[in-house]
C-alpha cells in the first residue's frame, strides 16, 4: 500500500472513531444529525507527490488528492510553491486551499487540456455541490504564453482552431470554471493572467464570490474577469478586477439569469466594466449593482441585448465612473452608461429593456450617455436620479462616433452629445447635473439628442446643463490629468 493512500485511510478511520465516541450506536444504525457538520478533512498535495517546483507537472498528484477526498467537506491544500498542471477536476465537497505563497500554474500546451474545448479550464467542476477555491494564493493561466504578437493597441492571441476542436480566433483555455454546480464559493484568492475568460459560472445555483482579485493583461482581448452564464442567485462582493476585456459579464445562452448582486467592487478595463450580453437569448431579471468604482475604462455600465432576450428590474446605485477612449479596435467609445437593444443579424429577434434605474451615479468621461433601443426592442421605464455627469476630452483618440457593435450598425458617425436617446418609451430624469469642459466646447453641441418620433414620455425634473473650467477640475483634484 502506498503512503498517500495509507495516510487517507488513517484520517478516515480517525473521523469514524470520533463520530462513534460522540454518537453511540443505536440498535438501527449510526447517523450523523444533519445539523452537525464535521470539521473538514485536510489533504496536502505534497503528501501525494506534488513537487511545487514550477517545472514538473503536478497534475497527477493534485488530482489524486482531490479524488481521495471521499468525505465531505474536504480541503486540498497547496503549501507555498509553484504547481504546474494540466486541467484538474474538482468533485463535490472539495475546496482547493491554495495557501499564501502558493501558485497553481496552468499549462500552455494543447495536450494539457481535454479533447472537448468546452472543458478547457485550468480548474473545472462539473455537476458538483459544495465546491470552492480559497487560501490567499494564486491561480495563474500564464496568459502571456498565448500571445502570438504583442501590440500596444491590442495583442494578437494564439488560437487552437487549426485542430478542429473549436472554430474562430478565441480557441484558448479559460482559467476557472464551475458548470452545472450548486453552492459554489470562491473567496480570498487571486486569479491572474487568464488566456481567455478568467472565472466562468455556467448554469449554476447559489454562488458566492468575494474578496477575489483578478488581473489580466490590459492589452489582451477576451480575458474577461467574471462571466456569469445562465446562472441564478449569484453574489459578488469586494472584488478587485483589472483586466483587458469585460470585467463582470452576465450572459444568457441556454436559460435565464436571475438574482445577481454585485457590491463593493473596484474595476478597470479596456472594454466594459459591467456588461449584460452580448449573448442574450434568454431573460435577465432582478439584478443589483451597488457601491462600485470604475476607473479608466472604455465603457462603464453596458447593455448589449442582441439575441431576443429581455432585461428587466435592474438597478445601478452608488457608482463612481471614469471612462476614456482607447483604440477603436476595442468595443466602446468612452460611454459612462450604454444601454442598447438591436438585432445581432438581420434575422435576429429584438429583445427589450425595462424598469432600469441609475441612482446616485457620478461620471467623469470623454463621451456622453448612449440610450438606444430599436423599433421592436424598446427601452421602457428608464430612470436616472441623482446623476452627476462631467464631460471633458483628455486623450487624442478620434471622437464623433456611436458604437452599436456587435452587429447592428457597427460604428456610425454622430455628433457628441450629453445623452443620446433612440426608441424609448418612458424616461424619467431627476436631479441630473451635466457639466461640459470649456475646452473645445464645439465638440459638445447638444446636451440631449433625440428625435421625438422615436422617444416618448420623457420627464425632466431639476435637470441642469452648463460649462465648467479646467481650473475647476484642478481644484477638484485633477481627476482628468
Amino acid at each position: 500500500m502506498d503512503t498517500p493512500l495509507l495516510f487517507v485511510l488513517m484520517l478516515q478511520l480517525h473521523l469514524l472513531l470520533h463520530l462513534a465516541q460522540s454518537h453511540p450506536a443505536s440498535p438501527s444504525s449510526i447517523e450523523l444529525p444533519v445539523s452537525i457538520r464535521p470539521h473538514p478533512i485536510t489533504l496536502s498535495v505534497s503528501d501525494f507527490g506534488a513537487t511545487g517546483d514550477g517545472r514538473h507537472y503536478d497534475t497527477a498528484a493534485i488530482q489524486s488528492a482531490i479524488d481521495n477526498c471521499t468525505c465531505s467537506p474536504c480541503r486540498v491544500t497547496f503549501p507555498p510553491g509553484n504547481y504546474l498542471t494540466a486541467t484538474i477536476f474538482l468533485r463535490s465537497g472539495v475546496v482547493l486551499d491554495i495557501q499564501e505563497g502558493a501558485t497553481l500554474l496552468g499549462g500552455t500546451n494543447m495536450e494539457d487540456y481535454p479533447r472537448e474545448s468546452r472543458r478547457w479550464y485550468v480548474v473545472v467542476a462539473e455537476n458538483a455541490t459544495e465546491v470552492g477555491i480559497t487560501g490567499g494564493g494564486v491561480v495563474d493561466g500564464q496568459g502571456s504564453g498565448f500571445v502570438e504578437r504583442f501590440d500596444q493597441r491590442k495583442n494578437v492571441m494564439v488560437s487552437w482552431n487549426q485542430t478542429g476542436a473549436c472554430t474562430g480566433d478565441e480557441c484558448r483555455p479559460r482559467l476557472v470554471g464551475f458548470i452545472g454546480c450548486t453552492n459554489i464559493r470562491v473567496w480570498n484568492i487571486t486569479l491572474r493572467e487568464p488566456a481567455y475568460w478568467c472565472l466562468h459560472i455556467v448554469r449554476c445555483e447559489s454562488t458566492s464570490i468575494h474578496d477575489v482579485s483578478i488581473y489580466g493583461n490590459f492589452t489582451s482581448p477576451n480575458n474577461d474577469g467574471i462571466d456569469i452564464e445562465d446562472s441564478n442567485n449569484t453574489v459578488i462582493t469586494r472584488c478587485h478586477i483589472d483586466t483587458g476585456d469585460d470585467a463582470i459579464c452576465p450572459k444568457t445562452y441556454t436559460g435565464p439569469l436571475y438574482n445577481l448582486t454585485v457590491k463593493d467592487c473596484w474595476i478597470r478595463t479596456k472594454s466594459s466594466a459591467i456588461k449584460l450580453g452580448s449573448a442574450s437569448w434568454f431573460n435577465f431579471k432582478g439584478l443589483l449593482f451597488d457601491n462600485i468604482t470604475i476607473v479608466d475604462s472604455h465603457r462603464g455600465l453596458g447593455f448589449q441585448i442582441r439575441d431576443g432576450g429581455n432585461a428587466s428590474d435592474i438597478t445601478f446605485s452608488n457608482i463612481n465612473i471614469s471612462t476614456r477612449y482607447y483604440d477603436p479596435s476595442w468595443w466602446g467609445r468612452a460611454e459612462p452608461i450604454y444601454v442598447t437593444t438591436c438585432p445581432r443579424h438581420p434575422k435576429s429577434m429584438e429583445g427589450s429593456i425595462s424598469n432600469l434605474a441609475f441612482i446616485n451615479i457620478t461620471a467623469n468621461s470623454e463621451n456622453g450617455v448612449f440610450l438606444s433601443g430599436s423599433k421592436r426592442g424598446l427601452l421602457r421605464n428608464l430612470r436616472l436620479k441623482n446623476v452627476n455627469l462631467s464631460y471633458r476630452r483628455w486623450t487624442n483618440y478620434a471622437d464623433g462616433w456611436v458604437d452599436y457593435r456587435p452587429g447592428c450598425r457597427g460604428l456610425v458617425h454622430h455628433t457628441t452629445a450629453g445623452i443620446i436617446m433612440e426608441h424609448i418609451e418612458g424616461l424619467e430624469v431627476e436631479n441630473v447635473y451635466m457639466r461640459w469642459s470649456d475646452e473645445h466646447s464645439k465638440r459638445w453641441n447638444n446636451p440631449l439628442d433625440f428625435r421625438p418620433s422615436t422617444v416618448n414620455n420623457i420627464s425632466l425634473i431639476n435637470f441642469h446643463s452648463g460649462l465648467y473650467t479646467v481650473r475647476e477640475v484642478e481644484s477638484e483634484g485633477g481627476a482628468y490629468a
